[in-house]
Order: structure tokens, then C-alpha cells, then sequence
């Protein structure tokens, strides 16, 4: 739905994630073989990958303000199952967070969440204000307020609201 650009580093798994699903249609990525491929998900990893979307779309919701859109298992609650590992560059002595396995989408998730708390920006990740959209965003603007995933479609029919309100 959105023309914004991806969010950066590790956060692009997390949105790409999150918009499996577009909620307007009904379309869902994950019910296609090409889709959970890209994830490197089987057929019974559906449901447990849905469960992670949702419980990451509440989050992004809560980055922007807005109210969980249902009921969800609490994303830390998720979290608990998708170790991470610290490892150090033996060359330069770097250090950094990364998944315990890398054949988890849970524990990518995790070790790309991780990641984000270290830069800074796991909270510009968010969802679209609109109902009908909750499409995530990486929220480039400079005082970090976006309520919506693109300011022509979703913002602009927000606005068209308001105006016919009054």
C-alpha cells in the first residue's frame, strides 16, 4: 500500500512482516508458497508466524499512539522463545546481536529488534493510523509524529473525513 521506502537494517524483516497481510483486501502473502519462501517458512509455520505479525502490528500501533487493533499474545511474551547470541569480530572486536538460529523467523525477528533498540530506531517503526490499513512505515519525518503509512492515500482520505464532518 505504501510507496514509503524500507525501514533500515534488520527492521525491513519486521515490516516486511507485518505487511504480509493487507487488511483492506484480505490478502494475506503467507497463504502463497512464494510468500512464506521468503521467510523461509513451511506450511505449519503459518499459524505461529501470523500470531508474530499481529503481536508486532500492536506494537507498531502502540509506537504511534493507537490502541491495539485486537486482542494478541504480547509480543515480549513471543520474544521469550527466539534466543539471541552476542558475537565479536575477533578482527576489530565489534560486537553485535544476532539470532541464536537463523532459520527461525521468531528469533531474526528478535535479534532484529534487538538491534533497533541498540541505533535507536525500533519506535520510528510504526503502523498507519487508517483502520482499514495498519501498513508499517519506518517514520522518517523529523519529529518522528507520521500517523499514516502514505500522506496520498491513507492521510488523504483521513482528511477528506474530517472535512465532510464538518
Amino acid at each position: 500500500m505504501s510507496e514509503r521506502s524500507p525501514a533500515p537494517g534488520g527492521l525491513e524483516l519486521v515490516q516486511s512482516l507485518v505487511n504480509t497481510l493487507d487488511i483492506e483486501s484480505g490478502a494475506d502473502s503467507l497463504d502463497t508458497a512464494q510468500g512464506r519462501a521468503r521467510f523461509g517458512l513451511d506450511e505449519e509455520d503459518v499459524p505461529g508466524a501470523r500470531e508474530l505479525r499481529e503481536s508486532l502490528r500492536v506494537a507498531l500501533l502502540a509506537h504511534a499512539g493507537h490502541p491495539p487493533h485486537r486482542e494478541v499474545t504480547p509480543l515480549g511474551q513471543l520474544l521469550t522463545a527466539g534466543p539471541l547470541l552476542v558475537t565479536v569480530d575477533t578482527g576489530d572486536g565489534s560486537a553485535a546481536l544476532a539470532a541464536a538460529d537463523e532459520g527461525p523467523l521468531l528469533s531474526r525477528v528478535a535479534a532484529a529488534i534487538a538491534q533497533a533498540l541498540v541505533e535507536g530506531t525500533w519506535t520510528r517503526l510504526k503502523a498507519c493510523e487508517a483502520a482499514d490499513c495498519h501498513w508499517a512505515y519506518y517514520d522518517r519525518s523529523p519529529a518522528g509524529r507520521g500517523r499514516w503509512c502514505s500522506m496520498q492515500v491513507c492521510g488523504a482520505r483521513a482528511k477528506m473525513r474530517r472535512y465532510r464532518a464538518k
